[in-house]
């Protein structure tokens, strides 16, 4: 799934989705992501596999009802860098350049 081309939120598309015999209506399924935000992307998730738990490890007030389990809320304005978003960048060395 993706919903946001880096900062900018887009419509809510699947890029891959598993086997549909395999996933049937979600039952025993447990689905995790890092980031509820809108609920928009979960809402496209949740109506492919409606029996599914929904885990997020951070949830936005908009998006929290559509999470069965969550670890810590935080506010709607709020922006997470994760690690996997950020690219690798040069940085100049502060010492050994003299």
């Amino acid at each position: 799934m993706k919903s946001y081309h880096h900062q900018d939120r887009a419509e809510a598309v699947i890029l891959k989705a598993p086997d549909a015999d395999l996933m049937g209506d979600g039952s025993g399924i447990l689905i995790i992501d890092d980031l509820v935000d809108s609920g928009k992307t979960i809402e496209l998730v949740r109506a492919n596999y409606p029996k599914a738990h929904f885990a997020t490890v951070y949830a936005k007030p908009l998006g929290r009802p559509m999470v069965d389990t969550f670890i810590t809320e935080v506010s709607q304005d709020t922006w997470i860098f994760f690690p996997w978003d950020m690219a690798l960048q040069y940085v100049q060395p502060y010492r050994g350049t003299d």
